[in-house]
């Protein structure tokens, strides 16, 4: 299956992929080569992969040595470096998971339970406090200022050059996280693992290929309706469907356009799927209005009730990922008959 641009590439997904390098012996060597990695400098334990420079919507940051206390904050970052086989000390529980702050895709995969930080205001203090040498900060608000306190404290990694405040597309924010860590390579594993998961369950459903989809939500506030650069969206073109382009054409600078009750044809399309964020599925499929839209009528929409399906959806990490190819592929399959 053909890749799509950068910004629109889909959220990938994949199992867990715990890289890690094989320690080798030769035999009759020092013993301080003994025990070293490939790609280790002995005499640190260290990476020879540093220092690196990440190039940001900030500027460029230098990691100068191989981080060791990491501070995940953005929006999945944590997931992100489980992922690549490093448990941050610190995290944001965006998505209210409480525990260790990740989804349950991603539970007992660390030793040790990290910090739990406030998502939109952290705490600089509790920051400090767990000494970090790296803060993962890829997906977030996104604001000068919160870069520069988080700076202040150790080398931050915020958004990629040319991206809005939380539109990172899944490859992007895999790769700026795993020049972080100084694991490109597993990075770029993941990354073709996750392709050959999309690429196989495209394949199994042709019928997705070139299929319309609106892809809607509905919050306290009203319905709205994601557009291309959301985990969401970018999940469903990866699978062959088409964003409807009457919605495309609303994009402004957010992942998001809001959809007045009088725009609820808008949602109309070959398949309409429903996220309810933080309210009951119910107040979707019982109002007059969504029942009115010709695709609900026809029996062609799916409204997601599992509250750890859509988190899957939304947090758009690779384990996330892959239990939403698991689980909601078949739905959708289902749905188009």
């Amino acid at each position: 299956m053909s890749r799509l641009p950068l910004r629109r590439r889909a959220v990938r997904g994949t199992a867990l992929l715990a890289a890690a390098l094989v320690i080798t012996s030769c035999g009759g060597s020092d013993s301080s080569d003994d025990t070293a990695a490939e790609g280790t400098d002995p005499a640190t334990g260290s990476s020879d992969a540093f220092p690196v420079t990440v190039e940001t919507a900030f500027g460029d940051v230098t990691v100068p040595e191989e981080p060791t206390r990491v501070v995940a904050l953005g929006w999945g970052d944590a997931e992100m470096a489980l992922a690549l086989g490093v448990q941050p000390v610190g995290a944001s529980d965006w998505l209210g998971f409480g525990g260790e702050g990740v989804g349950p895709w991603a539970e007992g995969l660390y030793d040790e339970a990290p910090e739990i930080i406030e998502t939109l205001e952290p705490s600089l203090e509790a920051i400090a406090a767990l000494d970090p040498d790296l803060i993962l900060d890829t997906k977030s608000p996104a604001t000068e200022e919160r870069y520069q306190a988080l700076s202040a404290i150790a080398p931050t990694i915020s958004q990629p050059v040319g991206t809005d405040p939380y539109i990172v597309p899944f490859e992007e924010q895999l790769d700026l996280v795993g020049q972080a860590l100084g694991k490109t390579e597993e990075a770029e594993e993941v990354a073709a693992e996750v392709d050959e998961a999309f690429a196989a369950a495209a394949e199994a459903h042709p019928e997705f290929d070139g299929t319309e989809v609106a892809v809607a939500a509905y919050t306290a506030e009203g319905f709205g309706a994601y557009v291309s650069g959301d985990s969401r969206v970018d999940f469903m073109e990866q699978l062959g469907f088409v964003n409807k382009p009457a919605i495309e054409e609303l994009a402004t600078d957010s992942f998001y356009v809001p959809v007045s009750e009088e725009q609820l044809p808008l949602l109309d399309a070959d398949l309409t799927v429903a996220f309810p964020i933080f309210v009951e599925a119910s107040e979707i499929t019982d109002n007059p209005l969504w029942q009115a839209i010709p695709s609900v009528q026809a029996g062609n929409a799916v409204v997601l009730d599992d509250e750890t399906l859509t988190s899957a959806f939304s947090i758009g990490t690779p384990q996330g990922i892959q239990y939403a190819l698991d689980n909601a592929v078949p739905q959708f399959a289902d749905t188009l008959g």
